[in-house]
């Protein structure tokens, strides 16, 4: 009796979630670097406050997962780059801002999550248009 096949219909949907787990646990260390140690907002010459976090800090963190969906879409876990990398992003912006007492920070994890969605499916669709168009290329 031979065990290919049931491996493989097994191995396939646990490797795409093993993708999507070191996905979302690569975006919430990489939050962490970037934008974890940042908690105090600055306080300009006119009084206004910003921050917390700069915006080289935001750029890194988006480059740097950036070229992670990049990676793993190439790797043929685009679905799991996308998932992963929202999954991730949410958990530790929510957890990052939940201790705001007027609980708006719920709105700022939404936007997150909705603008992390479409821009990693975004870059995952863009990695895979380009690589299909690479193949096509090298074979004609």
């Amino acid at each position: 009796m031979s065990q290919g096949p049931t491996n493989r219909a097994l191995t396939k949907p646990l490797s795409h979630l093993l993708w999507t787990l070191l996905l979302a646990g690569l975006s919430l260390v990489m939050w962490a670097v970037w934008l974890g140690w940042d908690q105090h907002r600055d306080i300009q010459p006119d009084g206004t406050t910003t921050g917390p976090y700069q915006v080289w800090q935001v750029t890194g963190l988006v480059l740097t997962l950036l070229a992670a969906t990049c990676w793993t879409t190439l790797r043929g876990h685009g679905v799991a780059a996308v998932l992963g990398t929202t999954a991730g992003l949410t958990v530790a912006s929510y957890w990052d801002w939940s201790d705001d007492a007027s609980g708006l920070f719920v709105i700022g994890v939404g936007v997150v999550m909705f603008q992390s969605l479409a821009g990693t499916a975004a870059v995952s669709a863009v990695c895979r248009a380009v690589t299909r168009s690479s193949r096509r290329h090298r074979t004609t």
